[in-house]
């Protein structure tokens, strides 16, 4: 039988109607482990932040001084370094991901990032792309596994383009392979035919090891959740999926108490839109997972409102809201910043293993929705039409009025 997750990764299970990413408090051994999680009574922690480009700076900004509440309420400090990532280390640095970022990285107990790229750095050539510097910085704390999840605020529900009926109760998680795939593939590159035509290549490949691993990472969550797994490939047409497939049924055999089912990614694509409460949990690749968990986002009405969070064998984990840098809105205190705040509870919960501080932000962020604070990408009328830095403010506010949380 495959070993189960160190931490329980029931997180995203809890009702929609109550926005907390819960766990239970038995840990086990481990499938995954981040550094800081099974040092419970550790309460000073190094943060890597890397505030990126866009609006990164802005909703990282928020994050940090929520996280800082949070934690001084709880007992904990958090010692925060800020260092270069993306467009923002390519200016200063010349590289996308300087190698001081990555030791400062991989010696912390957990970062948190914001947002990197943008139109500046378009038209480089792809080493010295912000998007390498991040792929780098995935492939140097070798997170393969990619938790992202889709879920329906109550409060939110009107902001979705689908009919209400379509999207209450959509309770979703996309698990996405992370450092495989086409993505990291070789052979790769430009060339030119034997007839002088130009052209440019990748990669889809998988090994076995990569594939059974973020699979029995994949049960083990469906295991915590509603005991449902898709898992969504391309086998009529790809070899790599063709493959994919046959090591997923292998591992099932592991995991009888799941149901298993398969999806080729187009059907995937039109189903997450025609009845996306099918989905309980989804694993696929990594251009797969890139673009579903994307699309599974925007049924929610925002991909602003979602977090993520990458994570490894062991060493410290990575958490980031998904969305981009959105450089047309950047420096105009326009950002919503909820998806970072809540991958900051992500990382106070997986990365630390602090769960009352994790719930402080959980509670403050539906408080403020119920509250009717919104940024404009998810407002709508008779709500609170406000910037980046007062949903921050309301946030904050809402965490000091909490009593602590109970154990």
């Amino acid at each position: 039988m495959a070993a189960s997750l160190q931490f329980n990764l029931k997180a995203f299970r809890s009702s929609p109607q109550d926005f907390r990413l819960s766990s239970s408090k038995s840990f086990k051994s481990g499938l995954v482990r981040c550094s800081a999680a099974s040092h419970t009574s550790k309460r000073s922690y190094s943060i890597t932040l890397l505030p990126g480009d866009g609006i990164g700076p802005e909703v990282t900004t928020v994050a940090k001084n929520v996280l800082d509440v949070a934690g001084s309420l709880e007992g904990i400090n958090f010692n925060f370094r800020e260092m270069l990532l993306g467009g923002a280390a390519l200016d200063e640095t010349g590289v996308p991901l300087p190698d001081e970022t990555l030791s400062v990285a991989k010696q912390s107990d957990a970062i948190l990032l914001g947002a990197i790229g943008g139109y500046k750095w378009d038209n480089n050539e792809k080493r010295l792309k912000p998007e390498t510097g991040l792929l780098q910085l995935r492939e140097g704390l070798k997170v393969f596994a990619n938790l992202r999840p889709a879920i329906v605020f109550p409060q939110l529900m009107d902001a979705s383009t689908l009919k209400r009926e379509i999207v209450e109760g959509v309770d979703l998680m996309v698990v996405r392979e992370l450092t495989g795939g086409i993505y990291f593939g070789k052979p790769r590159g430009f060339r030119t035919d034997e007839s002088g035509e130009e052209a440019g290549f990748n990669t889809e490949i998988y090994t076995a090891h990569e594939i059974d691993r973020i699979t029995r990472f994949a049960f083990e969550i469906a295991r915590k959740r509603r005991g449902k797994l898709c898992s969504v490939d391309k086998a009529n047409v790809l070899e790599a999926s063709m493959f994919w497939r046959r090591r997923v049924l292998a591992i099932a055999q592991e995991y009888p108490d799941i149901e298993l089912s398969h999806m080729y990614v187009d059907n995937a694509s039109m189903q997450l839109v025609r009845y996306p409460k099918q989905f309980d949990t989804i694993v696929t690749n990594n251009i797969f997972g890139d673009i579903l968990s994307d699309e599974a986002a925007m049924i929610t009405g925002s991909i602003g409102m979602l977090p993520s969070a990458s994570l490894g064998d062991s060493g410290p984990g990575l958490f980031e809201p998904i969305h981009g840098s959105a450089p047309d809105i950047a420096g105009q205190d326009k950002a919503n910043p909820f998806a970072t705040v809540l991958s900051a509870a992500m990382l106070l919960k997986y990365g630390l293993g602090e769960d009352k501080a994790a719930e402080r932000i959980e509670n403050a962020v539906s408080d403020t929705l119920n509250r009717g604070f919104r940024t404009a990408d998810i407002y709508s009328e008779g709500t609170k039409l406000v910037g980046c830095k007062q949903i921050g403010e309301e946030i904050m506010k809402s965490v000091e009025s909490q009593v602590p949380a109970t154990a």
